[in-house]
C-alpha cells in the first residue's frame, strides 16, 4: 500500500500557527469540534516546554501581579494569543493567573473547560468558578461553543463537576436559549439539550413525534418516543410512530395503543418486520383480552392471505408439537417472505431436520437461502460435505454457493480452502466479489 502526504493542517494545527505569529483564533474557532481544543492545550504546552516558544519574557503582562492575585494587579490587558499561550502553560500558577482574564473572553471559555478538568487543584478551582459564573448568563452562542468541550472532556478524572454546571444550565435557560442547542453539530451537546427540553415538557407532543420519528440519532429517537408515550400519546402523534422505519420508534406506538384503549388496533402488527413490534403488539392484544397465538394460526392456515412474517411470528409463541405442520407446508408458499419467515420459524423453534432442511438451500430466492443456511449453520458440522460442495459448483445461482461455501466452513470441511480459492477466482463476477471479500483479498477487477 502506498502511503500518502497530508497537505493540509488540522484545525488545531492552524491554530497554532496563528498563535506563533501574536494572533488570535479567527472566527472558524465557533466551528471547531471539542477534540480541537484539547489538541490546541496539548499542542501549546509542548511548544512551551520543549522551547518552541521562547521569547525573553513568554508573560510579560503578569509583571507586577500574584499568580490568582485580583485582575487589577496586572500590568495590562493580554491579547487573546497571549491568554491562550498562558491558559495552556506547563507552569500552574501562569494557567491559574490566565483565568482571571478569561470570563470576559467568550471565545477562550472551551480552554477554561479544559482547565477546569486540569490536576492542579487551584487552577481547577479557579477555572470552575469562571464557568460557574458564566454560565448561568450564556445565551446559546455561547453555550453551542463551550457545551461540547465540557461534555469531551467531562469524562476524565476530574470532568465532572463542568457536566453538573451545563446541565444546571440548560435546566434553568429559556426555550429560546436552549432550541438553537437541538441540532447542534456535536451529538452529545444536541443529545443532552434535547434531553432537557423532553424532561422539562418544553416541546409539544407532534414536535417529540417528529423527532422520534425523522431524527438521524436513534439515542434521540429513542427518548423522544419515550416523551411522547410519556406525555400521553395524542391520536396526531400515534400515526407518526406506528408508520416510523425505526422498529423501536412502532414498538413505542403499538405499547401506546394500550393506553389509549385501542387494544385492537394491534393487530397488523402481530406481523412487523421488528421482532420487538411483533412482541410488544402481542402484548397489547393479550391486555385487550385477544389471544395472539389464535391469530396466528388462524393466518397460517389461509395460504392465499398469509402475511409475509406470520409464520415468524406463530414459532415465537407457537408451540412445536401443534404448528410444525403448518411451518413446513409454508416453506413451499410462492411468496418469497412467507417461505423466508416459514424457515426462520422452524429455526426459532430449533427443528433439526436436516435432510428436509438441506433442500431449501436451492430455493431462487436468496433470502429463504440465508434462513436456511443460518438454521443449518448450528449443525453443520453434521452435514453431508458432498452436498454442500455440490452446491459450489458452476450451474448454481451465486447466493446457493456462497452460501454453501460458509457452510463448508462451518462444517470444518478439508475441502473449505480449496473451493474457496476457486469461487475468489471464478468467472461469475458477483460469486468472486461476495467470496473475495470474505477472504479480504483484493477482488478481481473485470
Amino acid at each position: 500500500m502506498s502511503s500518502t502526504t497530508r497537505d493540509e493542517e488540522t484545525p488545531a494545527e492552524s491554530a497554532m500557527g496563528r498563535l506563533r505569529q501574536g494572533r488570535g483564533f479567527g472566527p472558524d474557532a465557533a466551528a471547531w469540534r471539542p477534540e480541537v481544543w484539547t489538541e490546541l492545550d496539548e499542542g501549546v504546552r509542548a511548544a512551551a516546554r520543549w522551547g518552541t516558544w521562547r521569547p525573553g519574557n513568554r508573560h510579560d503582562w503578569l509583571t507586577g501581579g500574584q499568580p490568582g492575585g485580583p485582575r487589577a494587579l496586572f500590568s495590562r490587558t493580554p491579547s487573546e494569543a497571549e491568554l491562550v499561550r498562558a491558559l495552556c502553560d506547563p507552569d500552574g500558577r501562569v494557567r491559574e493567573a490566565a483565568l482571571a482574564h478569561a470570563a470576559d473572553r467568550p471565545a477562550l471559555l472551551p480552554l477554561v473547560a479544559v482547565r477546569a478538568t486540569d490536576w492542579a487543584a487551584p487552577v481547577r478551582a479557579r477555572a470552575r468558578a469562571v464557568l460557574a459564573g458564566v454560565l448561568p448568563s450564556a445565551d446559546a452562542a455561547t453555550l453551542a461553543l463551550v457545551a461540547p468541550v465540557i461534555l469531551r472532556v467531562g469524562g476524565r478524572l476530574r470532568g465532572g463537576e463542568g457536566t453538573v454546571l451545563l446541565e444546571e444550565r440548560l435546566r434553568a435557560a429559556p426555550a429560546e436559549v436552549l432550541a438553537p442547542l437541538f441540532p447542534h453539530r456535536d451529538r452529545a451537546t444536541r443529545r443532552l439539550a434535547l434531553a432537557v427540553a423532553f424532561a422539562r415538557r418544553l416541546l409539544v407532543p407532534e414536535e417529540l413525534a417528529r423527532f422520534a420519528t425523522a431524527d438521524p440519532d436513534p439515542v434521540v429517537r429513542d427518548r423522544a418516543a419515550d416523551a411522547v408515550v410519556a406525555a400521553g400519546a395524542p391520536d396526531g402523534t400515534l400515526g407518526l410512530l406506528l408508520g416510523a422505519r425505526s422498529g423501536r420508534i412502532r414498538a413505542a406506538g403499538v405499547t401506546a395503543l394500550r393506553g389509549a384503549g385501542r387494544h385492537v388496533e394491534a393487530e397488523p402488527y402481530l406481523y412487523d418486520r421488528s421482532g420487538m413490534v411483533r412482541a410488544c403488539a402481542r402484548y397489547v392484544l393479550r391486555q385487550g383480552g385477544a389471544d395472539p397465538l389464535a391469530l396466528y394460526r388462524a393466518a397460517c392456515a389461509e395460504p392465499s392471505a398469509v402475511p409475509d412474517r406470520a409464520p415468524l411470528g406463530l414459532a415465537e409463541c407457537g408451540e412445536r408439537a401443534v404448528d410444525l405442520p403448518a411451518l413446513w407446508a409454508l416453506t413451499g408458499h410462492p411468496r418469497p417472505l412467507v417461505r423466508s419467515s416459514a424457515v426462520a420459524g422452524l429455526r426459532a423453534l430449533e427443528v433439526a431436520d436436516h435432510a428436509r432442511l438441506l433442500p431449501l438451500l436451492d430455493d431462487p430466492a436468496p433470502g429463504v437461502v440465508r434462513e436456511t443456511a443460518k438454521t443449518l449453520s448450528a449443525w453443520a458440522d453434521r452435514l453431508p460435505e458432498h452436498e454442500l460442495l455440490d452446491r459450489t459448483g458452476p450451474g448454481r445461482p451465486p447466493h446457493v454457493r456462497v452460501r454453501a461455501l460458509r457452510l463448508l466452513r462451518e462444517h470444518g470441511s478439508g475441502a473449505y480452502e480449496e473451493t474457496a480459492r476457486r469461487l475468489a477466482e471464478d468467472p461469475d463476477p458477483e460469486v468472486r466479489y461476495r467470496v473475495g471479500r470474505e477472504l479480504g483479498r483484493p477482488v478481481p477487477q473485470g
